[in-house]
């Protein structure tokens, strides 16, 4: 129980340690959407880069969750779900700012892909010979 609930915080820091470490390089990196950042005027190909950066944050969530939890995919699959808990408050006081897509490609991949991180993580444990 103690594994699991430390991985899902291990997990969910680095969900957010991802996020926002790629927040101010994608702004440096890319300075239209820095300009439009603010007000959340964000084009299409802004948009697929968000979600990108919030898919591979939620699949490094799974795996590390999936690590710290000694592979417990209920552990794994709780990031995901606390996650979407956290995020649909968000997501309905932004329900104005971005087309319903956007809104449901984010919400709806966040359990699937916390699942398939922790996957990522169980298989490579089972590639890695035992120790002796």
């Amino acid at each position: 129980m103690a594994r699991g609930t430390l991985g899902v915080i291990a997990g969910l820091a680095v969900w957010f340690i991802v996020v926002t470490v790629a927040g101010p390089i994608m702004r440096a990196a890319w300075p239209a959407y820095a300009s439009v950042a603010d007000a959340m005027t964000f084009t299409l190909p802004m948009m697929f880069a968000r979600l990108s950066i919030g898919a591979f944050a939620t699949l490094v969530m799974g795996y590390v969750t999936a690590v710290v939890a000694r592979h417990s995919m209920v552990a794994t699959l709780l990031s995901g779900v606390v996650l979407l808990l956290a995020f649909i408050p968000e997501h309905i006081t932004l329900w104005s700012k971005f087309p319903i897509w956007y809104h449901l490609t984010f919400l709806l991949s966040l359990i699937p892909l916390s699942y398939v991180g922790g996957t990522i993580a169980s298989a490579r444990r089972s590639l890695v010979p035992a120790k002796a």
